[in-house]
Parts: structure tokens; sequence; C-alpha cells
């Protein structure tokens, strides 16, 4: 029996890998299109507002389509593949290419017309405001009377 010690498991879990790389990678590539790909996203609540942070580093910021309604948010571009110099052999490549698209849906409502959106070192940041709930207004219901009075100015006064 040969007993074989591991020094190093995740040098030996690299190096199969490597192998399985070797047999089929050539053949998945030329046989296999790239599967569609989508960028990582991560969306925070603070507050009164959503923050969305999209890693979407080697794609132009031109070629973004960023679409936002008013409970969800679209995002579609594409991430070129580099071109290899002539006599050069990829040897690995982790890196998604080709073109993408993702919808994300909002927990809440959001005001659609003031988002803003910074781009910087790849990633796409959007801050996303919350709609103003109609519910945090007050109303004052009068029991006498058959009409409802608001406790804010009416935009048009209604004769009862």
């Amino acid at each position: 029996m040969i007993v074989r010690r591991y020094l190093d498991p995740i040098s030996e879990i690299n190096a199969i890998r490597r192998q399985i790389n070797d047999v089929f990678g050539d053949f998945a590539a030329e046989v296999l299109p790239r599967a569609d790909w989508a960028p990582a996203v991560r969306l925070l609540d603070q507050g009164d507002h959503f923050l969305l942070m999209v890693h979407v580093v080697g794609i132009d910021p031109e070629a973004l389509d960023v679409q936002v309604t008013s409970d969800t948010i679209s995002l579609a571009g594409q991430r070129p593949a580099p071109e290899l110099a002539e006599g050069t052999k990829l040897l690995y490549d982790d890196i998604r290419y080709g073109s993408f698209h993702r919808v994300i849906n909002l927990p809440e409502a959001v005001q659609n017309g003031q988002v803003t959106a910074e781009f910087n070192h790849g990633i796409l940041t959007l801050t996303l405001p919350k709609v103003v709930e109609a519910s945090a207004k007050v109303v004052k219901i009068s029991l006498g009377a058959p009409t409802l009075e608001a406790s804010q100015p009416a935009e048009e006064p209604t004769e009862a």
C-alpha cells in the first residue's frame, strides 16, 4: 500500500482542475458558446433611499443601459473579450465576456425621476430615493359634516 501525504490539498485540487481544463477546455471553447452572465450586485437599504452597487469592471460606462421603474432596475451591456496578440495562447480565463441583461426587483417603490448614478473604478453606484408614502399625510375627519378636511391646504377647494 502506498501512503501519500497531502501537504497542500488546495494545490492538488488546482492541479486536477488544470488537467480537466486541458482535456475539455479546447473542446468546450470551440463547441459550446459562452453562457450569458450577469454582473454581481449589492443592494443596501439606507433608510430614505436604496444604494445599488454593480460590479462592471472592464465595461465602458457609455455602453451600459440602465433603466429604472418605480419597482425594478434593468441593467444591460456587454463586456468585449480582449483580442490576443499573434502567437499568444490563452491558458486560463475566469473573466466572463459577452452581453448581459439583469433585472433587479426592489422591495419598495422608488422615485425613478430622482435616481443618481456614479461610476468609479468599475463600480456603478445608483442612489434610489424611496417614494414618500401618502400614508404619512394627516387627514382630519369631521363627524358632524359629510366632508373631509385635510390638515394640509388642498390644491383645489371643493364645495359640499
